[in-house]
């Protein structure tokens, strides 16, 4: 038989009689070339759809409601003699289900003649002698010429199920029913119970074939119910995709008429007969290896359909968005359904630290800051702004929520270690988060990427309460510069604080250490200093200390670490305050919001527009910044709000330890002025400035002047993966 190509998995092979090992070897692909021309010919020649539907999801629940009261449940009630207990416990279930099969008449109505013609095919080519599966198959296939590919097997599967019912109707009802043991006798039946442990393996392969024929089949239906708006059958992938299914449906409908064929051959036959028939079952198991791999091919396909298609609304979602953002909105409710969650199934929102569950309509008519950021956020980012929010939750004039946005990779499979990251994150969070990442469109991670620039580094975009518009691309800069004083956090609010600012020490610590506060309220001269080098930061406190008691200053020095290296940092920070050098920023959070807010200095002006060339703070900005990026010490030495002199470790080393030259003048202009022009003196061409900035696609300029010489620095890349 033609069906006898196909063959089993590898793990089949073993107890095969070598004719038929020797068969596996030949094994074509799932859809070979014969296949695809020759015989794809034939089998789409009885294909001639009239356009008649056929709602074959009900059908279809009806077969498997078939099968799955047939085999298994019933072999095991017949090995147990508990065929009429079976039936009895089947009774209620039965009169329930009644009301409900009603609704199936009018759906089955003029399909019952189509199903018998098949059913009798099946059972009498089938119980013919010699028969031919494959002429069968194709007769099947010419009945059913007027359908579609997937009411075609539908049909067939219940033209199969009427058969297999009937029989296992029997077998189960024969031992207590009179009609029915008068109907097991004339098919032979008891003798075939009688012998039903032998034949457990043949019922056992027909039921496994049953599986994989509904797997194929339920694939097949799918295909029909991708929507036509989002994916073609005259294009790839589904194109690719329904070319095979004709081939599959020819397999399917094979396979069906090979089970009935099993089932048929059994009736009046001998015990004898039976055991030497037993080898069909290979025939059985080949097939099933065929159908699964169809199966798999066609899910290949269907997922690459579904691929597809997903593609295609994330980019309807994303220009949906883009519109959204530049029409006229009434209130700001459709932009904050569309960013957070669009569906009305689920509260998305969830306040992190206390879990309480809010709907998208908190919102309404609120300044919304969208807090951007992946799962790798630092604690110290959230414990500062944790700190701004809390503060703003007793002043009823700062009217506005933060939303935590997860930004992550979807394209990845979420795994155990990424929510356990999650939900800590999620936990430290006093304001509304996103319930779970999963809940956030891809569309909307492509969208701010894309428009609102996001890379790595924490974004906050805020959202106008009138319409939920762009109201500042990101006012986490301003956030941390001013914390609650940059209310309602928008471009104009952000141009009118800079109006309102010059370069100054309140600007550069901002009370971020209580001593400061006092030390500014009292006149003392400030120096804050930085640098890894400890012998130097020994030599510079106490040449400091001796050059202020001879000026008669009152000298308050803070070192105020580096950004990158928090261990280093901890380390020296102990070593300053164990040898009594200095104060020093104990808590490292302080450290690293001490050089956010610098960094973010440089980042707000560059919102707004500005250029190094023309602005005074972004000049000073950068300097602290290459004093950051360099491996030297240095030092800013302030009184009062303006005067300051800042000089790396050399300049500031050299000045010091030449006091007797300029003390005069320190007398006479003042100290810190007396000590910027000398550190004019000394200052040479020959310099070496490096400025390290994080990137941030969008932001950083082409080019930047050195702030020492006005030249344009060189570029480079730096790659960073640091764990301190």
């Amino acid at each position: 038989m033609a069906s006898h190509a196909l063959v089993p998995a590898a793990a089949t092979t073993r107890g095969l009689k070598p004719t038929q090992q020797a068969m596996t070897k030949r094994e074509r692909p799932v859809f070979s070339l014969s296949d695809d021309h020759a015989m794809s010919k034939k089998i789409l020649d009885t294909h001639n759809p009239d356009g008649r539907e056929v709602d074959v999801n009900v059908i279809l629940h009806i077969v498997e409601d078939v099968f799955q009261h047939s085999y298994p449940a019933a072999m095991d009630g017949v090995l147990n003699g508990a065929g009429a207990h079976h039936l009895e416990g089947n009774i209620e279930a039965l009169k329930l289900e009644e009301k409900a099969s009603l609704a199936f008449d009018g759906i089955l109505e003029g399909l019952a003649y189509i199903i018998h013609k098949v059913s009798c095919e099946l059972t009498c080519k089938c119980s013919s002698g010699g028969h031919d599966t494959h002429s069968t198959t194709m007769s099947v296939l010419g009945m059913l010429s007027g359908y579609q590919w997937d009411a075609k097997l539908v049909i067939s599967l219940a033209a199969f199920a009427v058969t297999y019912g009937e029989f296992w109707l029997v077998a189960q009802m024969f031992a207590t029913h009179p009609l029915a043991k008068s109907v097991a006798i004339l098919k032979q039946l008891p003798d075939i119970m009688e012998h039903s442990a032998s034949l457990r393996s043949r019922f056992d392969a027909i039921n496994e074939l049953i599986k994989a024929i509904l797997e194929v089949t339920k694939i097949i239906m799918e295909f029909k119910k991708l929507p036509s708006q989002y994916i073609t059958e005259d294009q790839p992938p589904l194109s690719v995709a329904i070319s095979h299914i004709p081939t599959a449906v020819y397999w399917t409908i094979k396979s069906i008429v090979a089970c009935a064929s099993q089932l048929t051959t059994l009736l009046g036959m001998s015990y004898d007969m039976i055991v030497a028939t037993t080898a069909d079952t290979w025939e059985m198991s080949s097939s099933t290896h065929k159908l699964r791999n169809i199966s798999e091919h066609l899910r290949a396909e269907l997922n690459r359909c579904y691929a597809h298609i997903q593609e295609k609304m994330h980019v309807e979602y994303f220009q949906m968005l883009v519109h959204l953002f530049e029409a006229t909105q009434f209130d700001n409710m459709k932009i904050m359904r569309a960013m957070i969650y669009i569906k009305d199934d689920l509260l998305p929102l969830e306040v992190g630290t206390t879990h309480t569950r809010a709907s998208v309509e908190v919102l309404r008519r609120k300044t919304v800051l969208l807090l951007l950021s992946d799962l790798e956020a630092s604690h110290e980012e959230i414990l500062v702004l944790s700190q701004i929010y809390l503060e703003s939750r007793s002043r009823p004039e700062f009217q506005y929520e933060i939303v935590w946005l997860p930004i992550v990779d979807r394209s990845k499979e979420w795994n155990d270690a990424q929510e356990q990251k999650f939900k800590e994150l999620q936990a430290l969070m006093p304001w509304y988060t996103l319930h779970h990442p999963s809940l956030l469109e891809p569309a909307i991670v492509k969208f701010v990427k894309e428009k609102w620039h996001f890379t790595k580094k924490m974004m906050l975009v805020t959202l106008d309460p009138q319409q939920g518009k762009v109201a500042c691309p990101n006012a986490i800069h301003m956030a941390w510069i001013w914390g609650n004083l940059a209310y309602p956090f928008t471009i104009s609010k952000e141009e009118s604080l800079w109006n309102m600012e010059s370069w100054r020490l309140e600007l550069v610590v901002d009370g971020i250490d209580p001593n400061l506060i006092d030390w500014m309220a009292s006149g003392k001269f400030i120096c804050l200093y930085g640098g890894e080098d400890m012998d130097w930061i020994r030599n510079f406190t106490k040449s400091a200390r001796s050059v202020a008691q001879r000026a008669g200053i009152d000298l308050q020095m803070l070192y105020v670490g580096k950004s990158n290296n928090k261990e280093r940092v901890r380390r020296i920070n102990s070593m300053i305050t164990a040898e009594n050098l200095s104060y020093c920023l104990m808590d490292l959070t302080s450290v690293w919001y001490f050089w956010t807010r610098i960094e973010s200095m440089f980042y707000s002006k560059m919102q707004l527009g500005k250029t190094i060339q023309e602005d005074k703070v972004m000049q000073e900005v950068l300097t602290m910044l290459s004093f950051d990026g360099s491996d030297q010490g240095w030092a800013l030495i302030s009184r009062g709000s303006f005067e300051m002199a800042r000089a790396k470790s050399q300049i500031i080393t050299k000045t010091l330890d030449d006091y007797t030259i300029w003390e005069e003048d320190a007398r006479v202009k003042g100290f810190v002025p007396a000590l910027i022009e000398y550190f004019l003196q000394l200052h040479t061409p020959e310099h070496c400035n490096r400025l390290i900035l994080p990137g941030l696609d969008g932001d950083i300029p082409e080019m930047i002047v050195c702030a020492e010489c006005g030249r344009p620095m060189e570029r480079f890349f730096m790659y960073r993966c640091c764990t301190d």
